[in-house]
């Protein structure tokens, strides 16, 4: 927001669970922040499970399979201050994967 961006968003190694012909690779946003400010953020953000609900890492990116944190596959490069730490979030983009992987003829989405 203060570098007025969108969010980096990166394509993970984590699998989605298979529905039929959807599946693909959870997507997940990341957002900087102090270590100290990590539970609070953390506390905050995952008493909205019906927005993106609370971080399911933070640190690594390698953990993720997330090679380059500053290659997002969506989004901006978000700038980290040496006395921040990543902190990721599940992401709407996910179904984008999912339908990738179905290989259908035809999907209608929106923008």
């Amino acid at each position: 927001v203060v570098e007025g961006l969108n969010v980096s968003m990166y394509r993970t190694s984590l699998k989605n669970q298979q529905s039929g012909p959807f599946q693909g690779n959870l997507v997940v946003s990341m957002r900087p922040y102090k270590e100290s400010q990590i539970e609070e953020v953390n506390q905050i953000t995952k008493s909205y499970p019906g927005a993106h609900g609370g971080p399911i890492h933070w640190g690594n990116p390698d953990a993720l399979g997330i090679g380059d944190i500053h290659d997002p596959d969506y989004g901006d490069v978000t700038h980290i201050n040496n006395d921040e730490v990543p902190v990721f979030w599940a992401c709407g983009v996910t179904p984008q994967t999912a339908l990738e992987a179905a290989k259908l003829p035809i999907a209608i989405t929106h923008a």
